[in-house]
């Protein structure tokens, strides 16, 4: 049993690799993206939710297929079963529409991965709406193995989504560990004097990067430099209005508080607290931190 799932686990990753599927990957991330979504982008990132939205969405058809499939093995629940099938294909689309909005922003293994665990979602959804269409054409029998077919398929599926989500950290906020590798206190960065003003640089603290930003009144405002959607370097980003935009993704970040105000990201930046000693030191404090 133990070499059969490792064998499984070496064929997901190997996902990852098949770079055969770049060119389509490519054309679909552009479409995705040029879609004009407006601010209701972020809400399908799931930015205001604070984690993303889409493994949410995905509970709603995934419960009601499983009773579907519960119900068909009753007698006397057929009409039961097709409205659950339906209400599954329904409540599928805005799973559907979130993941593909996470999935452009995602690194190309990741996209690899999530490519193919989009087609194995979509081919479920059609095979739950083709079993739909036989029960109202009274043909519950095939009804019930399409539906069946597409749980076989949507449970792979999920998955695949599985590994994607967690061995390859799809979504996952990437500046958790911050606060465990700062030590609780003051640190001392060098001469605030010798910072650019208006310009935002790295400095290294310890095993974690920071953006440091001096204002032109002297304060200095003091994030942790690796994007929390996918470790983007955001000393290399645009500093407007006070925010920091992401040079990979286009996540911004407020200065003052590291607060997410535009997606992909859905967690905010570790800010650390700041001060100048009177010999000039900039000393830097994570709140929170050890």
């Amino acid at each position: 049993m133990a070499g059969w799932l490792a064998a499984g686990v070496r064929a997901l990753d190997r996902l990852g690799e098949w770079d055969r599927i770049d060119p389509l990957a490519d054309r679909v991330r552009d479409t995705v993206r040029a879609l004009p979504l407006g601010r209701a982008r972020d809400v399908l990132h799931g930015r205001h939710l604070g984690h993303p939205l889409h493994p949410l969405l995905v509970q709603l058809p995934t419960g009601a297929w499983v009773s579907a499939a519960i119900l068909d093995a009753l007698p006397g629940c057929q009409r039961q079963s097709r409205l659950l099938v339906g209400a599954g294909v329904l409540t599928a689309l805005p799973a559907a529409a979130a993941g593909w909005v996470d999935w452009a922003e995602q690194h190309e293994q990741q996209m690899r991965t999530g490519l193919v665990h989009a087609t194995g979602n979509v081919l479920a959804v059609g095979l739950y709406a083709g079993s739909w269409r036989a029960r109202g054409a009274g043909r519950t029998g095939w009804g019930r193995v399409l539906a069946y077919t597409g749980l076989a398929v949507a449970g792979t599926a999920g998955a695949i989504g599985g590994h994607l989500a967690y061995r390859q950290g799809a979504g996952a906020n990437k500046t958790e560990p911050v606060p465990h590798l700062v030590a609780p206190g003051w640190h001392a960065l060098g001469s605030a004097a010798e910072l650019p003003v208006g310009k935002p640089v790295r400095r290294q603290l310890g095993e974690v990067p920071l953006l440091v930003y001096r204002h032109p009144d002297g304060h200095v405002d003091v994030l942790a430099d690796r994007c929390s959607h996918l470790s983007g370097p955001l000393s290399e980003g645009d500093v407007e209005d006070g925010c920091v935009e992401c040079p990979w993704h286009g996540s911004v970040f407020r200065l003052s508080d590291g607060w997410n105000v535009a997606g992909p990201a859905t967690a905010p930046q570790p800010s650390f607290a700041s001060r100048i000693t009177a010999d000039g030191t900039l000393e830097v404090c994570l709140p929170g931190a050890g």
